[in-house]
């Protein structure tokens, strides 16, 4: 029997992954917010002048993009709770891990952006009289944070994407509505072909509003 191909199926199953959507946003989102503060915190012990406090901050960052993501969120939804007898509900372990694991990738993020300003920058705000910690938050940061923006674009997207993972432990985002509206359908090629373009569209309108704001911030330098 040959496959017969029915747009329609296509348009009955958009509606029906918004829910899914909605939760892929506020996963990523959520894990990306916690995720900027573990990689904040780590890219800059990655350059502090304490030995300790580098080897931890490098040992986390090894660890972390050195396994897949897939293992983590098994080993956060399955192991721990085996080990400690605290169990985490889903959305909760899946939060967890996208910011434990984007944060690994913006700690080096941060590390690169901090390091690219000028030594000269720092001499110029110890200079007169701002402390370590003063010259960081009103010279350095500011415009390493311009130059963050692009990179930490592209882990947004990367992130995004990476939601789709957390199939395994049952998270009800759009991967995941796109499998159980393929249990009762069984249209595997239209469901999925629409997961795809949802995907697509998310991922294009994250990349038009990164490009935006980089040609933002150069109007703005060059004033």
């Amino acid at each position: 029997m040959g496959f017969t191909f029915k747009w329609e199926v296509m348009l009955e199953t958009f509606p029906l992954l918004l829910s899914g959507v909605k939760l892929t946003v506020v996963i990523t989102l959520a894990g990306l917010f916690f995720g900027f503060i573990i990689g904040a915190v780590t890219g800059l012990m990655k350059l502090s002048r304490r030995l300790l406090l580098r080897k931890l901050g490098g040992a986390y960052v090894e660890a972390i993009r050195g396994t897949p993501l897939i293992v983590q969120v098994m080993f956060l939804y399955f192991g721990i709770p085996m080990a400690t007898g605290l169990r985490i509900a889903p959305v909760t372990a899946g939060i967890i891990a996208i910011a434990v694991n984007s944060g690994a990738y913006i700690a080096e993020i941060v590390r690169g952006a901090v390091k690219s300003i000028e030594a000269g920058q720092t001499e110029a705000g110890r200079s007169i009289g701002l402390t370590q910690l003063q010259t960081m938050r009103y010279i350095i940061w500011p415009q390493a944070f311009r130059r963050m923006i692009p990179p930490l674009g592209n882990q947004f997207i990367i992130s995004l994407k990476d939601t789709s993972l957390l199939v395994v432990i049952g998270v009800a985002e759009l991967t995941r509505v796109g499998q159980e509206i393929i249990a009762v359908n069984f249209r595997a090629f239209e469901v999925w072909l629409t997961v795809g373009i949802v995907y697509l569209m998310m991922t294009l309108s994250i990349a038009k509003v990164l490009r935006m704001t980089e040609e933002h911030l150069e109007n703005r330098t060059t004033r």
